[in-house]
C-alpha cells in the first residue's frame, strides 16, 4: 500500500482538529507570508479555495469584471444558436404545450445560463460510485495526497468533497453547494502551477455513494450530477453490472457519453486475464445501455481499468483527465448533451414523422360544405328563374301581360313575400356548418403532435361560434336579387318586335271593324292577313325570346351562385380557416426552432 492510498480515519479527525487547535488537515499547506488578513499569518481564506496571493500576481477569475465578456467572445456559435433556439421554442410553446413538458427544457436553460456565467477555464468532474467501489481512494490517488476519508466503515463519504488544482473555482463550488470546510487543494509542490501544469483547471468532486442507505446521500448525488461538467463512474468487479447503476444512471445519461468516464477499479483483485474479460463485459453492458465508447478516435465514453490501491492505471486516467481539462470544452459538451436529452424528450410534442397541414382539397371541400349550408346552388337556380320570368314578362304578348296584371289585381295576396325558413331547415343548415367545421379541424390537425392538433381544433371550434348566423345574414344580403335585373342587348329589339306585332293586330282588327260597320270598303284579305301575322308573330317572338333567354338566365344564375359561394367562403375563411392557418404557421415556427435545437 502506497503512502498516497494508505489513508484511514485520521483525515476526518485532522479536519476537526483544525478548528480545535488551529492546525491544518493534510493537503492544506499554507503559502508563506499569506494569511486571511494579509499580514502573513499563513491561513486559508475562510477555508475557500480562492486565496489572496499578494506577491505571486495570481488574479482570480471571480474578481475579474471582464471574465464573462472574454467567455462570451469565445463561446461556441453553434451552442449559442441552439440555446437561443431552445429559449425561443419554450417561449412560442408556452401557451400551447403543457408546462410540465417544458419544465425540463426550462431547467436546461437555467442550468446552462448559470454555468456559462462562471469560469470556463475550469472543468468540474465528479467521482461517483457504489459503496466499496474505491472512489474515495481513487480521489486521493488523483490528488496525490489523502483528502477524502477511506476505510471499512460504510458509508465513508457522507458529504461531497472538492479538490481544485487552480484558483478561481469558488463560484463553481458555490453552485454545487459545497461548503468551504469541504474544499481542498492538492499538496503544494506536487508539480508546476504554470500554464503547462498537469490537471490545470480541474475541479474534482468526491460524491457520496449513489446506493447509500441514507436518502440524503442519494439526493446529494442526484443533485450534483446535474451540475458537474463530467462524471467518473467507479465500478468494481463485483458491482459493475449492478442494475441500479445501469438503469438509474448510465442508461438515462447515455447521451452524455463524451463527458463520461467509466473506471473498473480494484483489478488487482482479479487473477490473470480476468481483468480483461471483466472489462470487455463492462464495455458490452455500456453498449447495451446505448453509451457510445470512445475507441479508435471516435467520440464517446472513456473506459479504463485500474487499481487505485496499487496505483496501476492511475497515471493513464490522470493523462486522460489532463487532456480533457486542457480542451476546456467539457462544460459546452455537457450543455449540448443536456439539450439533446431535452430535445429527445420533447420530440413527441413537436414531431410525429407524418405530413401535416391543410391541403387545398380540404379547403375547397370546406367551401363547398358552407355553400351547401347557405343554399348557394338553390339561390342561383332561383335567380335564373327570376331572370327568365322577367324576360318572359318583357318580351311576352301584351294580352298575356294584361291577363297576369288582372290576375294580380284580383288576388293581391299573391304578391311575392319572403318565405321564412322553417326551424327544421335552419337546424339542418346549422348542423351542416358544424359538420363542415369539425371536418376541416380534423383535416388540419391530422399529422400534428397532440398539443398542436388540439390547438388547431380549438381554433376551428372558436371560429365556428356565430358562423351560422353570419351565413344567414350573407344569404339575405348577397342572395337577394337586385332591384333591376340586367338585360341583354337584343332585349329592346325583341320588345320592339312584340310591340310591332301588337300594332299589326290592332290595325287589322280596326280595319275589319271598319268594314263591318260600313265605314271602309269590304276587303277581308289584307286585314285578316295583318291580324294573322300579329296573332302568330307575337307568340313566335315570345318563344324566340324564351329560347334566347336561356343562356343569359343561366349565366345570371351561376353568377348569383358564385357571389353567394364567395361570400360564404370569405366568411368561413375569416372565421375558421385563417385562425387554423395561424395555428399551423405557429407550429411551423416552433418546428423550425426544434430543428435548430436538435442541431
Amino acid at each position: 500500500m502506497t503512502a498516497v492510498t494508505a489513508v484511514t480515519d485520521h483525515t476526518e479527525h485532522a479536519e476537526h482538529a483544525e478548528h480545535a487547535d488551529g492546525t491544518e488537515p493534510a493537503g492544506r499547506v499554507d503559502p508563506p507570508g499569506d494569511d486571511a488578513d494579509g499580514s502573513g499569518g499563513g491561513a486559508w481564506d475562510d477555508g475557500l479555495i480562492a486565496r489572496r496571493v499578494a506577491d505571486s500576481g495570481v488574479f482570480d477569475v471571480e474578481d475579474d469584471p471582464y471574465a464573462h465578456e472574454h467567455e462570451l467572445h469565445g463561446a461556441d456559435a453553434e451552442l449559442v444558436a441552439r440555446l437561443d433556439a431552445l429559449r425561443e421554442l419554450v417561449g412560442l410553446s408556452r401557451a400551447r404545450v403543457d408546462g410540465a413538458a417544458l419544465a425540463e427544457a426550462g431547467h436546461v436553460l437555467d442550468q446552462a445560463a448559470a454555468r456559462r456565467r462562471l469560469s470556463h477555464r475550469h472543468t468540474v468532474v465528479a467521482i461517483a460510485g457504489a459503496t466499496g467501489s474505491g472512489k474515495s481512494t481513487l480521489f486521493n490517488a488523483l490528488a496525490g495526497v489523502p483528502l477524502s476519508e477511506t476505510g471499512l466503515r460504510r458509508p465513508t463519504t457522507s458529504a461531497p468533497i472538492a479538490c481544485s488544482w487552480t484558483d478561481g473555482a469558488a463560484g463553481l463550488l458555490d453552485r454545487l453547494g459545497i461548503p468551504g470546510r469541504l474544499r481542498r487543494r492538492p499538496l503544494q509542490g506536487q508539480g508546476p502551477q504554470g500554464v503547462d501544469a498537469p490537471l490545470k483547471g480541474l475541479v474534482l468532486v468526491d460524491l457520496p455513494d449513489h446506493d447509500s442507505a441514507a436518502v440524503a446521500h442519494r439526493e446529494q448525488v442526484d443533485r450534483i450530477l446535474e451540475l458537474v461538467d463530467a462524471v467518473i463512474w467507479v465500478v468494481d468487479p463485483e458491482k459493475y453490472a449492478d442494475a441500479m447503476l445501469h438503469e438509474r444512471y448510465l442508461r438515462p445519461l447515455a447521451g452524455h457519453a463524451e463527458v463520461t468516464f467509466v473506471v473498473l477499479n480494484q483489478v488487482d483483485r482479479l487473477p490473470g486475464e480476468a481483468a480483461d474479460l471483466v472489462l470487455d463485459d463492462l464495455r458490452r453492458l455500456l453498449d447495451e445501455d446505448g453509451i457510445a465508447l470512445g475507441e479508435h478516435g471516435e467520440p464517446g465514453a472513456t473506459v479504463l481499468s485500474l487499481s487505485a490501491l496499487t496505483g496501476d492505471g492511475v497515471d493513464e486516467l490522470r493523462e486522460s483527465l489532463d487532456q480533457f481539462t486542457r480542451e476546456q470544452g467539457a462544460a459546452a459538451r455537457r450543455i449540448e448533451a443536456d439539450i439533446d436529452a431535452a430535445a429527445l424528450r420533447l420530440r413527441p410534442v413537436y414531431a410525429t414523422g407524418r405530413k401535416s397541414g391543410l391541403s387545398e382539397d380540404a379547403r375547397e371541400e370546406f367551401t363547398d360544405r358552407l355553400a351547401d349550408a347557405v343554399g348557394a346552388e338553390a339561390a342561383g337556380q332561383a335567380a335564373e328563374r327570376a331572370w327568365r320570368r322577367n324576360a318572359n314578362k318583357a318580351c311576352g304578348t301584351p294580352w298575356l301581360r294584361l291577363w297576369h296584371w288582372c290576375e294580380g289585381r284580383r288576388t293581391p295576396s299573391a304578391t311575392l313575400t319572403v318565405r321564412p325558413v322553417p326551424s327544421d331547415e335552419e337546424a339542418t343548415a346549422r348542423q351542416r356548418v358544424e359538420h363542415a367545421v369539425r371536418i376541416v379541424g380534423e383535416r388540419a390537425s391530422a399529422g400534428l403532435p397532440g398539443p398542436w392538433g388540439q390547438a388547431v381544433r380549438e381554433a376551428a371550434t372558436r371560429g365556428a361560434e356565430g358562423l351560422p348566423e353570419a351565413l344567414d345574414d350573407l344569404a339575405v344580403s348577397a342572395g337577394s336579387p337586385p332591384p333591376r335585373l340586367p338585360r341583354p342587348g337584343w332585349w329592346p329589339v325583341a320588345v320592339l318586335a312584340q310591340i310591332s306585332m301588337t300594332i299589326v293586330q290592332i290595325i287589322g282588327g280596326l280595319w275589319l271593324l271598319g268594314q263591318i260597320i260600313g265605314v271602309l270598303d269590304p276587303n277581308l284579305g289584307v286585314p285578316v292577313l295583318l291580324m294573322l301575322c300579329g296573332i302568330v308573330g307575337g307568340p313566335c317572338v315570345e318563344w324566340s325570346c324564351r329560347m334566347a333567354a336561356k343562356g343569359p338566365a343561366r349565366r345570371y344564375g351561376l353568377d348569383a351562385e358564385r357571389r353567394l359561394r364567395e361570400a360564404a367562403a370569405g366568411c368561413g375563411r375569416a372565421r375558421v380557416l385563417d385562425p387554423v392557418a395561424a395555428e399551423l404557421l405557429r407550429y411551423r415556427e416552433v418546428r423550425e426552432q426544434y430543428v435548430k435545437v436538435t442541431g
